[in-house]
This record gives C-alpha cells, structure tokens and sequence, in this order.
C-alpha cells in the first residue's frame, strides 16, 4: 500500500505554505462538472437494530436468506457506523491476543455478496470456507467485524458431506474486542480431515473508506455511488467472515450481486453473469476462482465507471478504470502501467501469474493506493494525470504509485510476510522497487538521485529520535499494526535494500530475490527466509566472505532502530584514518532509560582526491558491530579529502576531522563537479545534521552552502532547502528572522533568477522541480518579484494559488474554491485545498478548518488531513489548527474512526514547528488527557513531544550562534541605536 508519505501523499501533504504551482502557460483549464460528497444519511432501522443486536445479544440475532432482496428495506438510509466507546484516560487496558488459534486453516472460499448500493446499504452476504484441521478441536473461531451472522444458517459439516446434517454446534460466541466469531462445537474435528462452515450475514456499506464502503462519486442530476474495499491491513472481516491474517491464504470465488447498468470487477477476471432470481434487474457476476492469497488482497468495486484497455503485454490484459468524465486522465497510467509490468517480470526472472490486471481511480480512498492482486486501487491524484493542467510533480506521483504497487505484486502479493511484523518487506521492496520502474519508464527523472533526499534523508530525519522503532518490529492489535505503515517501514526499508542492492551486487541481489520469489510462490515468509535466499547467492557469486551472512549484517539494521554516525579522524600526515561509530541522535538524552548497545555491521566505502572514483560502491571493508575502532591505511596527504560513503549507499552519516570538512568546502568552491552529485547531497545533509546534533559547528555547516550559487542540479538544492527549511521553521517567531530571511534571499535570488518564474513545458523534468522549489521558498519569503507576478497571474485564472489567496481576501478566497468545486482533475482540486490554507484571514481559516472535519461541506473526507496541514503551515494558522486540534479531538476521532491512517499525520502538521516550553507543556498535557484514546496515532504523540523538546534545546544551543554568524556575514537587520 502506498501510504502516508508517498504516501503518502507526500506531495499533498508536505507542500511549502507558499508552494507556487503551474499549470500551462496558455491557462487553467477547468471542467464545469463537478463532484461533491453526498451528506451523511441517516440510520436504516433494519441494519442499525441489527447492528444494536449483535453489539449487545449477538447470538439471538436469527434471520432468513440474506440473498432476497424483497425481505430488506429499500429506504435510502445510510447507516452509521457503530463506534467502539473510548476508553477513559484513567483505564489503560492491558494488551490482548488478537491472533487466531491454528487449530485449522483455511483452504477456499466462496464469497457472495449483495452490496444495497442504491437501497439502505446493507450487505446481503453468504460465505462458505472449507479448512483443513491441522490440530484436534472443538471450537472454529473467525474474524468478524459489523457483521450480524444468521445463527439458523450456520453450519460445520465435513467436505465430502457437504449436503448432509452436518457437526452440532452448542453455542456462537463472540469476542468484540478481539473481533472473533466461535463456534463451539458439539464434538472433536479429527486431525487432517477438511470441512465446509457456511453461513448467511448481513454487513453494511460504512462511509468510513475501510472494508466495504460506499461514497459518492459526482453531484447534480447524475448523482452515484460507488462500492469499493480496503481491506490492508485487518478490514476483510468487514465484509465478510474471514480468517483475516496474511499468513493464512486460500482461494477465492466470488460473486458480486449488481444492478444492471453498473459492473463490477474483483481479483480475478469475470466468469459470467447470471440473472439474480426473483429480482429482475440484478445480476450475479461471478469471478474465476483466485490464486492462493491473504484475505487483505481481495478487492471488488462496484460501479459505472468507464474504463480503457492495453495489450502491451502480451498475456495481461492490463485495464484502467475511473470516472467517465476522468477517463481519458488515465492514459498516462495505461502507457506506463503494462511496461513497468513487463519489466518487473524480467527484473525478477518471475512471470506475473494472474491474466488480468485491473488499475482503478476511487474518488474517496483513504491511502494513496492499495495494491490488491489484479485490482489495485487509487486515489485520484495516484492515478490520472492531465497534461493540460497537472504539474511535473504530479506526473512523476502518477508513475511512481502504479510502479510501487506493481512492485507487491510479487513483493507482498506473491510471497507475503508470515505475520505484520515483517510489513516492511512488503513496504520496503516496493518503496524501493519504485524507483527502478520509474527509471526505466522515465529515464531522464534521474530517479536514483532522486531516492536520496525524498526516501533516504526523509527517514534520517525520523530514525535518530529515541522514539523511532525497528523495521521488525512485533505488533498485534490492529491499530499497532496500523501504526507501523509509517516512513520507517516504507522509506527505512526501501534504503536498507539499497545498500544491499550495493553491498551485495545488482546481479547477485536480483538472483537471490528470483531464487526466492520462486521457490515461495503463494506461501507466506519472514526476513530470515529472504536473508538465506540473499547469502546463498552471494556466496555462490563471491560477493560475500563465507564468514558472513546477510542475517548477520542486516539484523542489525532491521532489529534495532536508528543508524550510526561514522566518524572519520584523519593522522596527522593524512595517510591514515580512525573509524569509530556510535548512534546518531539529535539530541542525546542523559536521562535516557535506554542502555542498548547500538552498533552496527557497516559496509565502508570511500575516494580520495588523488584518485577520486564516485562508481564504485562496493565496500573496501566493514566495520563489524563488535568493533571499537577500525583503521584505514593508503589514504593521500594531509591536503588532499577524502569522502566516505559513496553516492550515499550506506544508511549512515559520516563525520569528519575539522581539517578535512575544510577541504571538502574548498573543493566545492573550487570545482563542486568534481564531486558526485549524491556526494554533494549526502554532505549537504550530513553537514547541516551533525551541526543540528552539536557534533560540528554552524561555522562549518553553513560554510558548506556557500557554494550553491553555482549548483545547477535539483538534488543537492533539493537536501539543501529541506535543511535550511528547519532553520526557517525556528525562527519563524523570533526576532532574528529578518536576518535569517537576508541570508536565505541571498541564496535563493540567484537560483530564482536563473530559473525564471514563467514554465517552459520544454525544460527537463527535474528544472521544472527546481523552479517550483526557488519560486516556493522566494514567494514564501516575500521576495517582492515574485509575490506581484504570483499575484498577477492569480487575477488571471493562473494556477499560481497560494501566494495569491494569501495577498488578498474573501474574494480571493471564495473565487479558489469555485475552482476547486468546478475543477474535474483530481491534481488541480488537491492544489487548491492547500491554497485556501495560505489565506491570513483568521475567520476564514478557522471555517475552513470546520469544513474538513464536516461531512457535506464539499471536502472529502480523505481531504481532511491535507487541508489540516495547509492551515497548519500557514504562520497565521499554526496556533489556530493546534487549538483546533485539541478542543476537537473527539469530533476529528470520531470523524475518521479507527484505524484511519491521517489522524498521525495531523499531529505531525500541528506540532512539527513547535519549539517552546509553553508548546511543549501543552503537547503532554494533550497526551495525558487522551492516554489510551490515541489509537494509530500514539507514536505520532512521542515522536512530537521528543521534536519539540529537541527543538527548544536547539534554540537554547544554536540561536544565538546563529544570529552571531548571521551578523559576522553581513546579514544582520539590526536597527541602529540613537
């Protein structure tokens, strides 16, 4: 799944407050039909009271056939979703086993459901699961969630006797809490024998975009809804009963109840359609019968979207699917989608095994895309792409998405982790797997230069707090599972597998992910699995000492968090050098609890000034995790630098002696091309970090910038802007940020003149990244040039936003979100959103922030987090969303639900600036007052309350050290004195 950094909507969700956007000169092309979320209906009184059943008597709760439409109600009622009460602060419960007993496993299923998309939006389902018992049992337990079971249809019966009487079963239990379903049985399943449960619910279509779930698609007089899933990681039991953990796979047959004139599509391709007896207009589609897979794989949507076919491979029939009046948006995923396809299938030497696979845009979908076998499903922006309006940026999401979830379809589809501990295999290998289908598709982007600052250096940022966690890391309730589908799963991951890919080989890396690709084909795995697949071919290859082993290196980088700082101490001729390592935190706790040994197995690659080779990436040696120090001999003279780590391979930083970070910035003043352009990024990052750290001093890390005025490329002015951006965000409210503005103008000015403020569709694809970048920071700066022509093209249906509804008023306001209403692109609609935070009209933001979190006001609900973080980023809106925040913490819960993957990301935009005692109070007062209440975002809460405290010791440190170097280069805005 692509989730909230890429998904994660990162380009939504982490645009400047004065990120300037372009559409084509010639204009903002609009489509006048327009789309808005349908208002919450209320409770049918057949599903709510049967909801109220099962919550309260779940065992009375007797029905019959669920399959006939006329017993139902055909009232337009939406029911609600049934919430689990909070549980008070003062009531902490202790953690509960939510696994399921492997007393059977599930073998195959027959799924129909009947979803009442256009009636009271209950679902009319039968299942019947045939298991195998592996262990002698009385009991058969499920998962179930919202579900009311029809007790008189349930039924145990062995497979060969599947028409007689069946096993009796004494009682049907449930568990809530655990979201299990017992039967209880009335003898001893024998061991190795299989059986048949069967039984007819009813389910609902909730609006709460999990499990099966149901929103509108458009407005006006062709008002429709469409039914579609998201199971990952445990909402299949919303849907249907279900043994919903990925280790236990099966087959699926599904039917899909639809009316005439709408059409469904699952997993597996369409067997036929049968007219449903007895209701005339509904027809059962039933689908071919699935390869062996988890629960959270299966998919189906209902709907009347249109779709487009390719053939570019030759035994894939490759679909896109989205609105009618969006279709054509989806050609770019149609071009590129089969031809990443294709080469995945050469790159891992594994044929994709499904003969179908289906791409569908969903307008309200929680995540950023999902990548459900043979049916992935999208977030618009995910998805479709107007070359008329979208952006450079949003072209490059487009790709980098379908490539992502493309990549699990062997990476999570074909062998899938034993159990949510090792999801980052699942995240990782298809976080890094994405950069190289995008390169292939689109080789000029440059996506491996890429991957340093959006992927490597993203999650640096994160990993050295005391509040990071693991890759592997163990879970079991599902809002813990929830919690792990962060940046260190995904972008942690997707970096390990880099310096892997490095260490080991590209032909030895890929030879051991086919080997193991193919030899757990449908089967479920863990990390060790993948590391003896990875030594074996690394051995056969010579790639690897025979004394050691992929385990042993990478269990230090998987089972304990963080990552080493590198310190390189030079003798003092220079032909020597002292490697030490430690843990890199940005602010070392001296009352920290925490007494782990953080070492690690690290691969040590390095070039010189004499003999500068930036292509080799392979170590030279490797620091062991039980070593002190290590020295390296053969090093040039004391005056010549030495660089270590690459094109930034390893997941490390790397600190040098004082007199080689001067060489270093001499020879970027000198000849920065000398140096990599990774290398130029990594210490640009490094640099800044380890000043932030207090392990080198500003002196030098702003020294390091003073060669910028001359970088041409996107990276290391990409590293460059993200670092001196937290610069920014501290001194935003201090009275030095007049003189920090001087110095960031003097940077910038140069960039923005070279890279002119008008788009020029011609320009390579990372310049129109750059321009975005200098017009951004210059504009958010109130570089005047800027602010009058973003201005001026505003009043000119421009797409340049922010700027522009930020320098007017209510009209400004009011004319962006017409636009947005009357916007038919997904991409154009989300700029929009983060626009209208940038206003300075406190009235207006404070009713802004009242729509996202109110259903019917015209914002989606997976819109609601994005327009947080735009209110959020503003200086005028900080404080208002923060109090936002906590006064209406219930009504945003509530909103949401559980297990809805935003609620982290909103606290990360409401607290990522703070840096006072007072904020810092506040923020563990917060935590407090919700202990026990805050679900999936709980490690969001201590990864906030550890920045602030980091920042606040920052500016105790650094301020005044900065004002001072501020001062002594000329920068000061100091008024004079009488």
């Amino acid at each position: 799944m692509t989730g909230s950094s890429r998904e994660t909507l990162a380009m939504e969700m982490n645009q400047s407050a004065a990120s300037v956007s372009f559409g084509k000169r010639n204009g903002c092309y609009v489509n006048r039909s327009v789309a808005v979320i349908l208002g919450l209906l209320f409770v049918s009184a057949t599903v709510a009271t049967g909801l109220l059943v099962y919550y309260y008597a779940p065992q009375v709760r007797e029905a019959g056939d669920p399959l006939n439409l006329a017993r139902t109600s055909l009232a337009t009622e939406r029911p609600m979703v049934p919430t689990t009460p909070m549980t008070p602060a003062s009531e902490v419960k202790p953690k509960i086993d939510v696994r399921l007993p492997r007393s059977v496993k599930p073998l195959h299923y027959k799924v129909k459901l009947q979803p009442l998309i256009n009636g009271n939006f209950s679902i009319l389902g039968y299942v019947e699961v045939e298991v195998e018992v592996l262990e002698a049992t009385s009991n058969v337990t499920l998962h179930i969630a919202d579900i009311v079971t029809k007790n008189e249809t349930i039924k145990l019966a062995p497979s060969d006797q599947v028409q007689g009487p069946g096993i009796g079963i004494n009682k049907h239990s449930y568990d809530n809490e655990r979201q299990f379903y017992v039967a209880e049985l009335g003898e001893e399943l024998e061991v190795g024998k299989k059986y048949v449960l069967s039984m007819d619910f009813e389910g609902y279509l909730n609006d709460q975009l999990h499990g099966f779930y149901s929103r509108l698609t458009r407005r006006g007089r062709s008002d429709r809804l469409i039914a579609s899933t998201q199971f990952q990681p445990t909402d299949a039991r919303r849907a249907f009963p279900c043994f919903d953990e990925p280790g236990m796979k099966a087959t699926f047959e599904v039917y899909l109840g639809r009316e005439e004139g709408m059409s469904s599509i699952s997993n597996m391709p369409k067997f036929e359609s049968i007219p449903i007896e007895g209701q005339p207009g509904w027809v059962w589609d039933h689908f071919n019968t699935s390869v062996p897979m988890s629960t959270y794989l299966v998919a189906f949507v209902i709907s009347d979207f249109s779709h487009m076919n390719s053939t570019a491979n030759d035994h894939v029939l490759f679909r896109v699917w989205a609105r009618k009046a969006a279709i054509e948006q989806a050609n770019y995923a149609l071009t590129t989608g089969p031809d990443i396809l294709t080469f995945f299938e050469g790159y891992f030497n594994v044929p994709f095994p499904l003969p179908k696979q289906d791409m569908i845009a969903i307008p309200d979908f929680s995540a950023g895309a999902m990548e459900n076998w043979g049916l992935i499903t999208y977030r618009e922006t995910a998805m479709l792409y107007d070359p008329a309006v979208s952006a450079a940026s949003n072209k490059q999401r487009v790709v980098v998405v379908v490539a992502h979830e493309l990549a699990h379809q062997w990476f999570g589809n074909l062998v899938t982790p034993e159990w949510w501990t090792d999801l980052w295999l699942n995240e990782g290998f298809a976080s890094f797997m994405e950069y190289l289908g995008v390169d292939h598709s689109e080789p000029s982007w440059k996506m491996m230069e890429q991957f340093v600052p959006d992927d490597l250096h993203d999650v640096f940022a994160i990993d050295c707090l005391e509040s990071s966690h693991p890759i592997s890391i163990p879970v079991g309730h599902p809002d813990e599972i929830n919690e792990i589908f962060d940046r260190i799963s995904y972008a942690k991951g997707a970096s390990i597998i880099r310096m892997m890919n490095h260490f080991l080989t590209e032909a030895t890396f890929r030879k051991g992910l086919s080997n193991y690709l193919t030899d757990l084909k449908y089967q479920n795995a863990e990390q060790d699995d993948l590391w003896q697949y990875l030594t074996t071919a690394a051995y056969e290859d010579n790639t690897l000492p025979t004394d050691i082993s992929v385990k042993k290196i990478m269990d230090t980088w998987t089972l304990q968090m963080g990552y080493p700082v590198i310190k390189v101490t030079r003798s003092s001729d220079g032909t020597s050098a002292t490697v030490t390592q430690e843990r890199f935190l940005l602010v070392k706790n001296p009352n920290s609890t925490d007494t782990h040994d953080y070492k690690w197995w690290v691969p040590l690659s390095y070039t010189t000034e004499t003999s500068p080779d930036f292509e080799t990436t392979k170590p030279q040696r490797w620091m062991m995790d039980t070593e002190q120090q290590l020295t390296i001999s053969s090093l040039p003279a004391k005056d010549k630098w030495v660089i270590f780590n690459v094109q930034e391979t390893g997941y490390y930083r790397v600190n040098y002696d004082a007199e080689n970070w001067n060489l270093i910035i001499q020879q970027l003043k000198d000849q920065h091309e000398s140096i990599h352009v990774i290398n130029r990024a990594q210490i640009i990052d490094d640099v800044l970090n380890l000043a932030r750290a207090g392990q080198v001093s500003y002196d030098t890390a702003l020294s390091v910038n003073a060669y910028l005025g001359k970088e041409v490329e996107y990276v290391p002015w990409d590293t460059a802007l993200n670092n001196l951006g937290y610069l920014e965000n501290m001194f935003t409210r201090s009275s030095g940020y007049g003189d920090l503005k001087s110095y960031l103008l003097d940077i910038l000015i140069p960039l923005y003149n070279s890279v002119g403020f008008e788009d020029n569709l011609n320009d390579p694809h990372l310049d129109q990244y750059k321009r975005v970048k200098a017009l951004s920071w210059a504009c958010n700066l109130g570089y005047q040039d800027c602010v009058d022509n973003s201005q001026s093209l505003f009043n000119t249906w421009s797409t340049v936003y922010c700027t522009g509804v930020a320098e007017g008023g209510e009209e400004e306001w009011n004319f962006a979100w017409e636009q947005y209403i009357n916007s038919n692109v997904a991409t154009e609609k989300a700029k929009l959103l983060s626009a209208m935070g940038c206003t300075k009209e406190v009235w207006i933001l404070s009713r802004y922030l009242d729509m996202a979190f109110t259903e019917g006001s015209g914002i989606r609900k997976q819109d609601a987090s994005q327009v947080f973080a735009a209110v959020a980023r503003n200086d005028v809106g900080r404080y208002l969303a923060w109090n936002y925040l906590r006064d209406q913490w219930q009504k945003i819960a509530d909103y949401y639900g559980s297990g809805f993957f935003a609620i982290a990301r909103i606290i990360k935009a409401a607290t990522r600036a703070f840096n006072t005692k007072l904020e810092l109070a506040e923020l563990e007062l917060f935590k407090q007052q919700h202990e026990g209440q805050l679900g999936t975002a709980t490690r969001a809460v201590d990864q906030a309350i550890e920045r602030t405290e980091n920042n606040i010791k920052w500016m105790d440190n650094n301020y005044d050290v900065i004002m001072q170097w501020l001062a002594d280069n000329g920068y000061s805005s100091k008024l004079k004195s009488l």
